[in-house]
C-alpha cells in the first residue's frame, strides 16, 4: 500500500446543518473532505460561503477542523447555506434546504483550475448542480483534472434539486459512482436503464456509463461494490445510531482513501463500512478524531 499522501478534493456545497439542538458544520463536499484529511490526506473544500457572520463561522469551523479554506470563495450578495435537519426516532434525517445561496454560485476562477490540475481526486454530488452556473463550474472543473484523476459521483437526490440530465451527465463524468439502494431504481429510470436487483443493475449502471466502481450503500446492511472484473458486500456493523448524518460521506471519503491506495475491494468496503458506522455513532458529521478509529481504518482487511 502506498506512503504518498493525496490531495483530495470535495467539490461543491457547505453549509450549515441546523439542528434543534443547535447548527452544525456540514455539506456533503465538506464532510467528505473533512473526513478525507482526517485519515492523512490533504482534503481541500472547494466552494463558496456569504459575506456574512454565518459564513465567517464557516472559516472558524474550518481553521477548528484542521481545514483550509483557500479555496472557498465569498459572495457579497448571496447569503451561506443552511439546511433544516430533522431526526426521527430512528436517527435518520429529513432536510429543508435553503435557496439561493452563495453554493448556488461557485465560479471558475484560476486557483480553482490551478486546483483541478493538481488533485488526485474529486468528489461532487448532484445538489451543488441545481443552479446552472454552479452546474458549468463543476463540469469545468472535472474536465480541468489530470488523466488518471479520480473523480466520485456521490449521487445525493434531495427534494426536486435534481434532474435526469444532471444524473446522465453526471455518471459520464465519473470513474466510481456512489449510491444509496433507495436512489439506485430511481437513477436506472432516470438513465433509461432497467432496474431488477442491486448487483445486476449496478454491474449495467458500471457498464453504461464507463465507470471503474460502482458502490450500493445499504444503511445499517452494509453495502456493494461493482468493477468490471469483482463484486464485494460488506454485511454492515451494528452500533448503536445517535444520527446518520454525514455517515455517507465518511464512507466515501475511507473508499476513495484506500481506492486511491489500489485496494481490493473487500479492502475498500470494509474500510468504508467501518468509518461510516462510527460516524453514526456520533452527532453530527465531523466528530472530533478518534485514533483507534483512525487506525482500523486505514489499515483495516478482511
Amino acid at each position: 500500500m502506498s506512503a504518498k499522501t493525496y490531495m483530495i478534493v470535495g467539490l461543491g456545497e457547505i453549509l450549515w446543518d441546523l439542528f434543534p439542538e443547535g447548527k452544525q458544520l456540514g455539506g456533503a463536499p465538506a464532510n467528505f473532505a473533512y473526513i478525507a484529511n482526517m485519515l492523512g490526506d490533504r482534503g481541500i473544500i472547494a466552494s463558496r460561503v456569504g459575506a456574512d457572520p454565518l459564513g465567517e463561522e464557516v472559516c472558524e469551523k474550518l481553521a477548528i477542523l484542521g481545514l483550509e479554506e483557500s479555496f472557498l470563495q465569498r459572495d457579497s450578495i448571496h447569503p451561506t447555506g443552511t439546511v433544516k435537519v430533522h431526526i426521527d426516532r430512528k436517527g435518520q434525517p429529513s432536510f429543508e434546504i435553503t435557496e439561493p445561496v452563495a453554493w448556488d454560485f461557485l465560479a471558475w476562477e484560476p486557483r480553482w483550475s490551478s486546483l483541478a490540475r493538481q488533485a488526485d481526486a474529486v468528489c461532487f454530488g448532484s445538489l451543488a448542480q441545481r443552479s446552472p452556473g454552479s452546474r458549468e463550474t463543476i463540469r469545468a472543473f472535472l474536465k480541468a483534472t489530470r488523466p488518471g484523476t479520480a473523480r466520485i459521483f456521490d449521487v445525493n437526490l434531495r427534494q426536486a434539486f435534481y434532474s435526469g440530465e444532471v444524473i446522465r451527465e453526471s455518471v459520464k463524468l465519473a470513474d466510481i459512482i456512489k449510491l444509496t439502494h433507495e436512489e439506485l431504481p430511481r437513477v436506472m429510470e432516470l438513465l433509461g436503464l432497467p432496474h431488477d436487483d442491486d448487483p445486476s443493475s449496478a454491474r449495467r449502471l458500471l457498464r453504461a456509463c464507463g465507470a471503474q466502481l460502482v458502490c450500493v450503500t445499504r444503511g445499517a446492511s452494509g453495502s456493494l461494490l461493482v468493477s468490471e472484473s469483482a463484486s464485494d458486500e460488506h454485511p454492515g456493523l451494528r452500533v448503536p445510531v445517535v444520527d446518520t448524518v454525514g455517515a455517507g460521506d465518511g464512507f466515501a471519503a475511507a473508499l476513495v482513501h484506500h481506492f486511491l491506495r489500489g485496494a481490493v475491494l473487500a479492502r475498500m468496503n470494509d474500510a468504508a463500512n467501518r468509518m461510516g458506522a462510527w460516524i453514526v455513532g456520533c452527532a453530527g458529521a465531523t466528530p472530533p478524531p478518534d485514533p483507534a478509529i483512525l487506525q482500523q481504518v486505514r489499515a483495516r482487511t478482511r
